[in-house]
């Protein structure tokens, strides 16, 4: 039962986080009304996030040669 709370927390802040940093918006469009006899209507809502592209591409690097020598051991 804790686990799902702190689970709920740190989504609740990482949502929090990204609207303060506006990747993520959100407007209403249409207002919420109350049924009388039947019927009623629930809010609309746009929601505008950011858009991430992820690539890849080949590179070629350079690694440094490593030699290891153990304790007591000469050249």
């Amino acid at each position: 039962m804790r686990t799902l709370l702190v689970l709920v927390g740190v989504a609740a802040l990482v949502l929090l986080a990204a609207m303060m940093l506006g990747f993520v918006r959100f407007d209403q469009t249409q207002t919420a009304q109350l049924p009388r006899l039947e019927g009623g209507q629930a809010p609309k809502f746009n929601a505008d996030v950011a858009k991430v592209t992820v690539g890849t591409e080949k590179k070629t690097v350079e690694v440094p040669a490593v030699e290891v020598q153990k304790p007591g051991e000469k050249n």
